[in-house]
C-alpha cells in the first residue's frame, strides 16, 4: 500500500512539473509573439518646412517616448512636431511592450520656407454673429448679401496687418480664422488677438473702462487640409474657467423680430423698442434684447433667413455694473488674463499663452502649436444705453514673428 501511494504521488509530481515546463513554454512563446517588433517604424528621414505641422505616425502598438536629443517631447502613439528653427533634429523613438523594449532612429529636417509667412491672419473661415446693435454695421450688411459675402466682408476686415473692426454681437457670436503656418507653442505667451478694450483712470490697479470679453478657443491642422474642419477645439482656459460664476456649455436662441411690429418703447429715453428681439437660453429663461434711439438697423443678422438660431459655449460672468448709480455711466471691468477684447492691444495682458489651452474635460492639453483661432463673445447682459456686451475682433498676430 505505502509503496502504491509513493507511486502515486511520484507520477503527480512527475506530470506536474511537465505541464508547468509545457506552460512555461507556451507562455514564453506567447510573449515572444507579443513583442515582435516592426523592423522598421520610422523613416530614415523627415523634412518639413519650419512652422508647419510635421505628423508621425509609426503605427505600432506600446508605450512610445519620442525624444530631440536627451530631450523626450511626447507620449503620445503619434508625434505631432513644429519647429521655429531651420534645424536639423536626431529623433528617437522607443517602444515598450510587456519590458520588451525597442529603439528606433531617425532625423527631422527643418527647412526655410520658400514664401516668408504672414505674423497675421491669412484666412477667415466662419462669421456668425450674434444679435447686436452694430449688426449689419460693421461689417456693412447690403441688400442681398448672403453668408458667402458676410464672410468675404470679414475677410477683408481681419486679413493681413491693416485690419478693420468686426463685432460679435451678443453670447455666443463667433468668427474664426487662422494663419499660413502654425503658431508654434513655445515659452512664454504665444499669440495676441485685437480688439477695441480699454481701460479708464487707474487702470493699473482697477483694470476697468470698456472690456466685452470673448471666449477663445485654438485648433491646429492635424489632418493638414488647411480648415478648421475634422480638428478637435480646445479651450484657452482663462482667469475664470474654474470658477463656480462661470456657466459651461451654455446655449441661447434669438428669434428673428417682425421689423414691421409696433414697438415697445421703455421708460428711459434711449430704449426704442424693450419687447424688440426675443431669446430664450438652455435654462429655460427668455425675454428681450432692447432697441435703443441709437442704432435704428436691424439688429438681426440680415443674411440669415431661419426664423431663429442658436449659440453655444462658455458663459462667463456679467462684468459691467453701474458706476454712476443712475444709469448714466456704465464700466465694463477686464478679467485677469485669458480672453479677448478684454485688455488694450498695447498691453500684454491681451497677449495669450497656448499653454493654458484644456480639452472637452477642462484638461490641459500640451499642443505643439495652433493653426485656427474661433473667439465668441463670452458675456450674455445688457449694459444700460450701452447695449449688449459684444466683443469685437480687429485682427490677430503671432508674437513669434516679426
Amino acid at each position: 500500500m505505502e509503496r502504491k501511494t509513493k507511486h502515486i504521488l511520484k507520477t503527480m509530481l512527475l506530470s506536474s512539473v511537465l505541464l508547468g515546463t509545457a506552460a512555461c513554454k507556451n507562455d514564453r512563446e506567447e510573449v515572444l509573439e507579443e513583442v515582435t517588433f516592426p523592423a522598421e517604424a520610422l523613416k530614415e528621414s523627415y523634412t518639413i518646412d519650419r512652422l508647419k505641422l510635421l505628423n508621425i505616425d509609426p503605427k505600432i502598438e506600446g508605450k512610445l517616448t519620442w525624444s530631440i536629443g536627451d530631450s523626450i517631447i511626447s507620449d503620445h502613439p503619434q508625434l505631432d512636431f513644429v519647429s521655429p528653427l531651420v534645424k536639423t533634429y536626431p529623433l528617437t523613438l522607443k517602444v515598450e511592450v510587456k519590458g520588451a523594449v525597442k529603439t528606433y532612429k531617425s532625423t527631422i529636417i527643418v527647412n526655410k520656407e520658400l514664401t516668408p509667412y504672414s505674423k497675421y491672419i491669412s484666412d477667415v473661415f466662419e462669421f456668425r454673429p450674434a444679435v447686436g446693435q452694430f449688426m449689419n454695421e460693421v461689417p456693412e450688411y447690403v441688400t442681398g448679401n448672403t453668408e458667402a459675402d458676410m464672410l468675404q466682408r470679414a475677410k477683408e476686415s481681419l486679413i493681413g496687418g491693416n485690419s478693420a473692426m468686426i463685432t460679435l454681437g451678443g453670447f455666443g457670436g463667433y468668427v474664426a480664422f487662422g494663419f499660413d503656418h502654425t503658431v508654434p507653442n513655445l515659452e512664454g505667451k504665444d499669440f495676441k488677438i485685437l480688439g477695441n478694450a480699454f481701460w479708464g483712470n487707474n487702470a493699473s490697479t482697477t483694470r476697468s473702462g470698456s472690456c466685452e470679453p470673448g471666449i477663445i478657443m485654438v485648433g491646429y491642422d492635424k489632418n493638414k487640409n488647411g480648415k478648421p474642419d475634422e480638428d478637435e477645439w480646445y479651450e484657452i482656459a482663462g482667469s475664470e474657467y474654474f470658477k463656480n460664476s462661470t456657466i459651461k456649455n451654455y446655449s441661447i436662441t434669438y428669434f428673428k423680430p417682425n421689423e414691421n411690429k409696433s414697438p415697445v418703447p421703455g421708460s428711459e429715453f434711449w430704449q426704442t423698442d424693450v419687447e424688440y428681439i426675443k431669446w430664450q437660453d438652455i435654462n429655460g429663461n427668455s425675454g428681450f434684447k432692447t432697441k435703443n434711439t441709437f442704432h435704428t438697423q436691424s439688429y438681426y443678422p440680415l443674411w440669415l433667413t431661419n426664423a431663429s438660431y442658436s449659440l453655444a459655449g462658455t458663459r462667463l460672468k456679467d462684468n459691467f455694473y453701474d458706476q454712476s448709480g443712475t444709469g448714466a455711466y456704465w464700466v465694463g471691468t477686464s478679467y485677469e488674463y485669458g480672453y479677448a477684447d478684454n485688455a488694450p492691444n498695447n498691453d500684454e495682458a491681451s497677449n495669450i499663452d497656448i499653454s493654458w489651452a484644456v480639452d472637452k474635460n477642462g484638461k490641459y492639453v500640451k499642443l505643439p502649436g495652433i493653426d485656427f483661432i474661433k473667439v465668441y463673445t463670452g458675456i450674455n447682459q445688457e449694459a444700460g444705453w450701452l447695449g449688449e456686451v459684444s466683443t469685437e475682433v480687429a485682427g490677430a498676430y503671432d508674437l513669434h514673428l516679426n
